[in-house]
């Protein structure tokens, strides 16, 4: 039996558990050396830095410019949709109404194409100004590739690998979320619009959260007067 000093016992112990930790892939090494944070695990499992353009024409980063440090909404849609497309921009347009001044300050929304190669930032300009888009809420498009891997890694896709190919059945949902908070949560599109808001201020910055609460409380007690008049009601519809 061949005798070891203790000191070259411990030596060879070192250096095997020095090549153990180099020879792991690189997550593995760096969960070894330290944990990586919950909010850089969201980001790298979820937001993809990638290229993005604006119905504007701007060239943006999808998680530096769009989500970092901020509060979103997020929806997928595509201009040539007939079905659950037209009803859920139609729908989300009033939301953008309720939380009003909120859109574009410290709120901000985005509707990412699934169609990219037909939706030009011009296709997807005409398409917002035809639903009377209010400022602070993007539609956006980029290399199909690109938007496929957002689509995936976003949620928004069905168990169902047919029915998840048929961009006519994709998902009518809305994420929300607030990105330094960690807060995120999904709504259907096409939900009573003072549900939805209520829905999205559970993300909200606790500084705003009260006072946005009581602004829905009173939407929703104006739209419950309305409804129990006898005489009959006039709406404000802006034509496009």
């Amino acid at each position: 039996m061949i005798k070891m000093s203790r000191r070259a016992w411990l030596g060879m112990a070192g250096a095997a558990a020095a090549v153990g930790v180099v020879g792991l892939p690189p997550l593995q090494r760096e969960g070894r050396a330290a944990p990586l944070p919950p909010r850089e695990l969201i980001r790298r499992r979820s937001f993809p830095n990638l290229v993005l353009t604006t119905h504007e024409g701007e060239q943006v980063r999808f998680y530096d410019d769009l989500i970092k440090d901020k509060f979103v909404t997020l929806n997928m849609m595509y201009s040539t949709c007939k079905a659950t497309c037209p009803l859920t921009t139609a729908n989300l347009v009033q939301v953008q109404k309720l939380l009003a001044d909120r859109v574009g300050r410290d709120l901000f929304m985005y509707s990412i194409t699934l169609d990219p190669k037909q939706d030009t930032p011009e296709v997807l300009n005409a398409y917002a100004k035809t639903f009377g888009v209010g400022a602070g809420w993007k539609f956006l498009t980029g290399n199909p590739d690109d938007i496929e891997q957002l689509r995936r890694r976003l949620g928004f896709r069905w168990a169902n690998q047919e029915m998840d190919k048929n961009k006519d059945f994709h998902t009518g949902n809305l994420r929300y979320g607030n990105e330094p908070l960690m807060l995120w949560g999904a709504v259907p599109g096409l939900a009573e619009p003072t549900w939805v808001s209520e829905c999205i201020l559970f993300a909200d910055w606790p500084q705003n959260r009260q006072k946005d609460r009581e602004r829905i409380a009173e939407a929703k007690s104006r739209k419950a007067s309305g409804a129990g008049r006898t005489g009959p009601v006039v709406h404000d519809h802006e034509h496009h």
